[in-house]
């Protein structure tokens, strides 16, 4: 053979092993997470269905996922329906515990649903609440920052870490810096808030250039660069979805990390991850929705706390729970019924204690409560813990002026960012659509069980009728006492009138 085509044919060869040699590992690297999330989709799905999915079980887990509003469920529902003695360890906020306590009943937390793994799978009921993937993504952003942003009182990051450390070693309770996701999410946001201000001070130029509280680079990090991050990505996007999977960075399975990041990084793998967390929404007891807040509240006091009451009355005739029993007309202790009070996550930036009444957060309910004594309570709760957390946002991002988050600056951001966000969510966004069918099979199911609608509408204004009923009457009873008033002063000035004629 010519010594020229030898050479042109040994080059070819030397080619094509390059291309293999190259090519594999990316080709290898897709099969191999191809085969990781099958195997982990399959084992998933095969487990066991409940029998019946609406009846109540012996334990009760709430798997919250953040910025749904789950907290207000804790505080003007379980908390009114559970006494502390049947509530697990460290159950709202605390991860990694061994829930073994005797008599454990209730177990609200921001774990994910490899929780299950600790718990007695054929005695637990799971209940959620799903929100909008794109209002999320902003809430969790704006929560970010308005926590991170209590600790520029300090004059630099160093004080302000060394005094969260001091906080979190002498309180009992539960810091934001040890739940997820904020446990990542607030120090990130803390230090990049610091850094800002430090620039700001060191150019000496203290103007924002836009009006766009999103866009405000010189004071906060942009919501573009926050959805951009690396930290957002593996924690923020498709959160819900990895959550009801157990998927996230704080799963209890050993494969959950694999899986996560294969899916993250091979989007069409993504599909066996959403039908998993179809599945397990559809095992449910119950399955809520922030943006349809009045009738999730009330499906879940005549799903949920009805079957509480029954439950817990039941236990406490029959002598199964002397603990329960012995605490049959006692309440919350003050320390319990508020929530955790540290500095980090439920003081105002002065270090006063958020203002919650424990009559309005605690208190757990008598033997003869109704649905709709629960409906009145959850009312009047709601509207308390809402005034609180409003004092503490504001003061809070006060510190950040001139951003200001609100709804009507969310409608400011434009298409191209919020676009971008629900590509990064997509698998959260297919989620929510399917929690919107189960919400409305559940709405159905309600309403049959009611035996009609007139009655569901008596329990929807029972949620808030309570307080508006209240400041009602007040109202009209100012009016009444003005309008006398003003009556008397008008007749008297006329009888004096009369006598200085006569």
């Amino acid at each position: 053979m010519d010594p020229t085509l030898k050479l042109s044919f040994l080059l070819l060869l030397l080619g094509f092993a390059y291309v293999l040699v190259n090519a594999s590992p990316l080709k290898n690297d897709y099969g191999h997470c191809e085969g990781v999330v099958r195997r982990w989709a399959f084992s998933s799905l095969e487990q066991e269905v409940k029998d019946d999915k609406h009846t109540l079980r012996d334990l009760l887990f709430f798997l919250h996922i953040p910025r749904t509003g789950g907290r207000t469920y804790f505080h003007c529902f379980l908390r009114k329906l559970y006494y502390s003695s049947l509530e697990c360890p460290r159950s709202y906020d605390k991860l990694r515990f061994d829930p073994r306590k005797k008599q454990c009943r209730l177990l609200v937390t921001h774990d994910d649903y490899s929780m299950m793994s600790k718990l007695p799978t054929e005695r637990t009921s799971v209940v959620t609440i799903l929100r909008n993937p794109v209002d999320r993504v902003f809430s969790s952003y704006e929560f970010s920052v308005e926590v991170a942003a209590r600790f520029l009182v300090h004059p630099n990051l160093t004080s302000a870490t060394q005094m969260a450390r001091r906080m979190r070693s002498k309180t009992k309770g539960v810091s934001t810096l040890d739940i997820w996701p904020w446990k990542y999410l607030v120090p990130w946001m803390r230090e990049d808030l610091f850094a800002r201000r430090e620039d700001r001070k060191l150019s000496g130029t203290f103007e924002v250039q836009s009006d766009d509280p999103y866009n405000m680079e010189e004071v906060v990090m942009p919501l573009l660069e926050y959805i951009n991050h690396p930290i957002a990505q593996d924690i923020v996007h498709n959160g819900a979805t990895f959550q009801v999977a157990g998927l996230t960075n704080n799963s209890y399975q050993a494969d959950s990390h694999e899986v996560r990041h294969c899916v993250q990084k091979y989007k069409n793998l993504g599909d066996h991850v959403l039908q998993v967390a179809k599945k397990r929404l559809d095992d449910m007891l119950y399955v809520g929705l922030t943006e349809e807040h009045r009738e999730s509240a009330t499906m879940f006091a005549n799903v949920v706390g009805s079957q509480v009451i029954s439950q817990l009355r039941g236990s406490n005739s029959s002598g199964e729970s002397n603990a329960a029993s012995s605490k049959s007309e006692q309440s919350y202790p003050l320390s319990d019924s508020k929530p955790n009070n540290d500095d980090l996550q439920n003081s105002t930036p002065d270090g006063k204690e958020s203002e919650i009444a424990s009559t309005e957060t605690g208190g757990a309910v008598k033997e003869n409560m109704t649905v709709g004594d629960l409906m009145g309570a959850y009312g009047e709760c709601i509207s308390s813990l809402r005034k609180a957390q409003t004092r503490r946002r504001i003061s809070s991002l006060k510190r950040i002026a001139p951003a200001n988050f609100t709804k009507e600056a969310r409608l400011q951001v434009s298409e191209v960012v919020l676009e971008q966000i629900k590509q990064l969510n997509h698998l959260d966004l297919e989620l929510y659509k399917y929690a919107k069918d189960i919400f409305a099979k559940q709405h159905k199911h309600t309403l049959q069980t009611f035996g009609s609608s007139d009655r569901w509408e008596r329990m929807l204004q029972s949620s808030y009728g309570t307080g508006i009923t209240f400041w009602k009457v007040v109202a009209v009873g100012v009016t009444l006492v003005l309008i006398l008033s003003a009556f008397f002063v008008f007749a008297n000035a006329r009888r004096r009138t009369s006598k200085i004629k006569l």
